[in-house]
């Protein structure tokens, strides 16, 4: 019986592996050559427009791809060695299979999964929650900037933004705290006020001292790829100021982080919202789904084609 239940696990396994690398390759090949906002023909000449430009700074947006992941794999291995110790190598390898994991999944929640796996089953609770900390930190510095964007473009701009109604507010306001009553005698709510303790019991022991590395690194890496997209926009030969590009770029950010969104369709996501923050200057169009395809190409394509590599060699660790 061992054995064939074995034989069961590996076939799903594989199974599992075969629809994450597929699924992932094909939604690439689709955005690269279905792209209803920018057709492959227009990729190609915009690309080859590109390599036209100033090789130096061309070279240093390349570079700013592999100071990206490398920021972000450092800063896992850091957090996860909260749990365990791993090296840069493994770090390297989690971080990119749980990339390709997420493509298919709302919101990086593959992500999560696919971390915990490479852990024992003791450990995977704790791995989430780390994982989960690691995210935080990033959309913590994003949240900063974004409200630094928002307010310069508030006082520069004028935008057809309606105003929220404060009725609607008080609605919403209302309907919550009507929910939290009625799940607070619910045994639901008890039940998840028991993970919340150990949580949070979890999180305070934590030493002060990863939490301001993690922070520190996810402040890093928001530079590096900010300025990574600003690069490509000065090689467009985009004119306005580094003050107002930096400001559009943190409002873009931020606005982005928070739809809802399957990682794969991050670059739609952007694109959307990079077309209307940027109309405000009168940027063209082409240039702007060009450079938010090429961010996602050099910052989500090639990692998950890298990360496919690592899913198909995954083997569950053997527990002790």
């Amino acid at each position: 019986m061992y054995n064939i239940s074995k034989k069961h696990k590996d076939f799903i396994l594989l199974l599992v592996k075969l629809v994450i690398v597929f699924g992932a390759l094909y939604f690439i090949y689709h955005k690269l050559v279905h792209n209803q906002r920018l057709s492959f023909s227009e990729f190609q000449q915009q690309l080859s427009l590109l390599f036209s430009k100033n090789i130096w700074t061309l070279l240093l947006v390349l570079l700013f791809t592999d100071i990206n992941w490398l920021l972000e794999i450092y800063k896992w291995k850091i957090v996860a060695s909260v749990e365990k110790k791993i090296t840069f190598f493994e770090a390297f390898e989690q971080s990119l299979a749980s990339l390709t994991a997420s493509l298919i999944t709302p919101n990086k929640i593959g992500e999560y999964g696919a971390k915990a796996l490479f852990f024992k089953k003791k450990s995977r609770k704790k791995i989430v929650v780390l994982n989960f900390i690691g995210n935080a930190s990033q959309l913590a510095v994003t949240t900063f900037f974004g409200f630094m964007g928002i307010t310069y473009f508030i006082f520069h701009f004028s935008s057809n933004i309606s105003h929220f109604s404060i009725k609607k507010l008080l609605l919403f306001i209302t309907i919550t705290i009507v929910l939290f009553l009625i799940l607070t005698k619910l045994r639901v709510f008890k039940t998840l006020k028991v993970y919340l303790t150990k949580i949070l019991t979890f999180l305070k022991s934590i030493p002060t001292e990863i939490y301001f590395k993690t922070i520190g690194l996810a402040l890093l890496r928001y530079i590096v790829f900010t300025h990574q997209f600003y690069f490509l926009l000065k090689l467009f030969n985009v004119e306005s100021d580094y003050i107002t590009l930096i400001n559009l770029l943190f409002c873009m950010y931020f606005l982005a982080s928070v739809i809802p969104s399957l990682t794969i369709f991050d670059w739609a996501i952007k694109g959307s919202v990079a077309l209307w923050i940027f109309s405000f200057i009168g940027l063209n169009e082409l240039t702007i789904i060009t450079v938010t395809s090429l961010m996602w190409f050099l910052n989500f394509a090639i990692p998950a084609l890298l990360g496919s590599i690592f899913i198909f060699n995954f083997r569950f660790v053997e527990e002790k």
